[in-house]
């Protein structure tokens, strides 16, 4: 399994610095160089960010199945596993809600058996909306770094206790910068895609992406830092050098 904690790190850091206020690009998908990842279906072939009008679609192209691999759960909150298809963006994440300037704001198609962080919405059907962790959904996340979670590692940014920052409408009450917008993923043969309605899509066209799959977990203190990236699988520049450019 590849570990890209540390260079993750560095190339958000300097993601962070990048503006976003180039002129829209062309479409341009990122190709990716395949088996990098133990398993196929986290081993990204391409990953794309394109709009339709107010519509931006995030899609993924792995050599397997997305979706195929799910975490074991771990039988309590403590030490829950997460994995994650991730589309890390130089996007402000006061374009969804969030405060400015406060981290890296990345897309999340996510699963994790052990906890249900999506109160609003029933993904499963069973006629409650407390029980589906272990479907496949849908995150905005900010990232930041902290050496807690390791040495160069990220992690989903906590609110400290007594804190009100700005948060989307769709946050689902977890101490982190984090929403549960409820944007379904579709999963079609090697293709993930998710569809996202923007009120500044002028923005999105501006901006540039990656591809990551990853595994995060939560602490086992269950405590800040809450919830960690332990592992990051592939990566579809390689290097994190965010060279994706949203097409239309």
């Amino acid at each position: 399994m590849m570990t890209y904690n540390r260079n993750l790190c560095h190339a958000l850091g300097a993601m962070a610095a990048l503006t976003v206020a180039a002129p829209a690009a062309e479409a341009h998908e990122l190709t990716a160089e395949t088996g990098n990842a133990e398993h196929a279906a986290f081993d990204i072939v391409a990953a794309d960010i394109t709009t339709d009008g107010r519509h931006a679609t995030f899609t993924m192209l792995v050599a397997g199945t997305p979706g195929a691999e799910v975490p074991e759960a771990a039988g309590a909150l403590a030490g829950a596993p997460v994995f994650s298809y991730v589309w890390p963006t130089t996007l402000d994440p006061a374009v969804v809600g969030f405060g400015q300037d406060t981290g890296i704001l990345a897309f999340v198609v996510t699963i994790h058996p052990d906890f249900d962080d999506t109160p609003l919405f029933d993904e499963t059907g069973t006629g409650t909306t407390g029980d589906d962790g272990a479907a496949w959904h849908s995150h905005w996340v900010v990232l930041g770094p902290d050496d807690a979670c390791g040495a160069g590692a990220l992690k989903v940014i906590d609110i400290p206790e007594g804190t009100t920052p700005p948060l989307p409408l769709t946050w689902p009450g977890l101490p982190l910068l984090i929403d549960s917008p409820g944007w379904s993923p579709v999963f079609t043969g090697p293709t993930l895609s998710v569809t996202v309605p923007f009120a500044d899509i002028g923005a999105v066209e501006a901006a540039q992406f990656d591809g990551v799959t990853a595994a995060l977990q939560v602490n086992a203190n269950v405590h800040a830092p809450l919830l960690c990236v332990t592992d990051v699988f592939d990566v579809a520049s390689g290097d994190l050098s965010l060279p994706g450019k949203v097409g239309q």
